[in-house]
């Protein structure tokens, strides 16, 4: 499956127009996002730090449900996932070749 196969698929799954908010999408990755957080938490906390393929599976889920809400958005604010990969893929090499991937802030 290709980036717009998967940003097309996704977009026939909006549950309701007055979900179809930059704030409901924002307020969603942050939930899954931190629900991928809590679960590494758990395999650190509980099973120090050894990744079972059950937590790997559920991890997959995790990211699945935010890889639905970064699409939702980039669709939301008219980019293709394509543009946002391409885009970040970009911005890494750029700082890489510059040798600041390291520090803080959006415009190293």
């Amino acid at each position: 499956m290709t980036f717009e196969e998967y940003q097309q698929h996704t977009g026939r799954q909006l549950i309701s127009e007055d979900l179809h908010s930059l704030e409901y999408y924002a307020l969603g990755l942050t939930g899954e996002a931190g629900e991928v957080a809590d679960k590494i938490k758990k395999i650190w906390r509980d099973h120090n730090r050894v990744v079972s393929d059950e937590d790997k599976e559920k991890l997959k889920q995790e990211l699945g449900d935010v890889m639905w809400y970064v699409s939702q958005m980039a669709s939301f604010l008219g980019f293709s996932l394509h543009e946002v990969a391409s885009g970040n893929i970009a911005k890494g090499d750029d700082r890489h070749a510059r040798g600041v991937q390291h520090g803080a802030g959006d415009d190293r």
